[in-house]
């Protein structure tokens, strides 16, 4: 690798900058990678934006997945407990999913392997009620028997991407209690 001793780092120190493609591409990948795990279309995406070919990117990414750098079936089952943790829904989820890259086979596989169903329904039922508490607090008692209550709270819980027919079964619950 040569390298040319231009670049200033953070604190500036003269630091080595590769010359090859390559090598800046696959350094560039390491830093995003530092940050946080990607999936390969995201990290496309990101080493795209820096400008770099396709056909170097390309050879990043291959060379990524033999140093077990990146890896879609990794990403997708971190991303699945993470957001199962955060109390966010199967669907909710899912969309995260696509939306990173992750192909349709190996996203229903995290799914079914990482989320609960018993995980994700006490999920539902502890962000409704905090949804009710917090609607009762802003709108008073009586707002969650009115048709706008129940739409707004029913409307929130679905865009946390949990399932119409577990969600009524829980605000039905829920307000029973009440």
């Amino acid at each position: 690798m040569n390298v040319r001793p231009s670049a200033r780092g953070r604190k500036g120190r003269l630091r080595p900058v590769p010359d090859d493609d390559l090598e800046r591409c696959h350094i560039a990948a390491l830093r995003i990678l530092g940050y946080r795990w990607n999936s390969a279309a995201e990290l496309r995406r990101k080493l795209a934006s820096k400008r770099f070919d396709d056909d170097v990117i390309d050879a990043t990414i291959t060379r990524l997945h033999a140093e077990k750098w990146l890896d879609d079936e990794r990403f997708a089952e971190a991303l699945v407990r993470t957001k199962s943790n955060r109390r966010l829904g199967r669907a909710r989820i899912r969309g995260e999913l696509r939306a990173a890259g992750v192909d349709r086979d190996t996203a229903e596989e995290a799914l079914r392997d990482h989320l609960d169903p018993e995980k994700e329904a006490e999920g539902l039922k502890a962000a409704c009620e905090r949804r009710m508490r917090l609607l009762t607090r802003r709108h008073g008692a009586d707002y969650l028997d009115s048709d706008e209550g129940r739409n707004n709270l029913t409307g929130w819980l679905l865009k946390q991407g949990y399932d119409a027919a577990l969600i009524r079964e829980i605000v039905a619950a829920a307000r029973g209690q009440n």
